[in-house]
């Protein structure tokens, strides 16, 4: 079976399994009402799949034989109301955690060991699936806008007036506060773990926070945004309407 005409590039790669990745998580943290819904043991043998837009689908598997891609775990629906519910979505998460690598690989069929080696090493700085599902706890404090943390440990937060304050702390002090706040948040999109040294931004709409450069939000930018909304919060608004 051919893979396409022509190899993908490590980034390329990548950005298919971040995307596929941040469908699953949401189906497993911020959906999982909906998706726990769905999948009725009554139902035929259902799988979960993440899409490279994000995006997630609890649906039949392929009918292709073989499939263009290879298959996620078969049957999650069926282990449901037999299981703990954490129990379950940690099963699903692990499987999930497979299925990604799979597929990431499958594309990399071509790489050369290095770039093999490469790819596995970017895919390795992120959480799993698991570790994100079997640990997530809400975070304990979310200011309504943008904030960053530099290398200083100072810290840029939005008042009520809209207005973006720099608050100076001493380095330790800050870096050691900073960590304990916001150490279980994750970002929305890539689902990495709160870095003090990374600029991050909180949906006001949604309240998740997001890593600028997943987001494509710099501090400038942030400083001119009166209240901010997340790309998912603005795409159900465009559906909605």
């Amino acid at each position: 079976m051919e893979m396409g005409s022509s190899p993908r590039s490590i980034e390329d790669i990548f950005k298919d399994f971040s995307g596929r990745r941040s469908g699953i998580l949401r189906a497993l943290t911020y959906d999982v009402d909906d998706f726990y819904g769905i999948c009725d043991p009554e139902k035929e043998n259902l799988c979960l799949y993440g899409h490279p837009n994000e995006s997630w689908e609890v649906t039949l598997p392929a009918e292709e034989v073989p499939p263009e891609l290879p298959e996620p775990a078969l049957g999650i629906n069926f282990a449901r109301d037999g299981m703990n519910r954490k129990d379950w979505l940690s099963l699903v998460a692990v499987h999930s955690d497979c299925w990604l690598l799979s597929v990431a690989f499958y594309l990399g069929a071509r790489l050369n060991r290095n770039e093999r080696k490469r790819l596995f090493s970017m895919i390795n700085d992120l959480p799993t699936v698991f570790e994100v599902v079997a640990e997530r706890k809400p975070a304990k404090d979310k200011p309504s806008a943008a904030e960053s943390g530099s290398k200083a440990k100072g810290s840029t937060k939005r008042s009520s007036d809209g207005q973006v304050k720099s608050v100076q702390k001493p380095a330790e002090e800050s870096y050691e506060e900073e960590e304990d706040e916001h150490g279980d948040t994750q970002c929305g999109s890539c689902g990495g773990n709160y870095n003090a040294d990374e600029f991050w931004i909180g949906c006001d709409i949604c309240e998740r926070w997001y890593h600028g450069k997943c987001v494509k939000i710099t501090p400038a930018k942030a400083e001119g945004i009166k209240q901010y909304k997340c790309p998912s919060c603005m795409k159900r608004d465009i559906q909605s309407g």
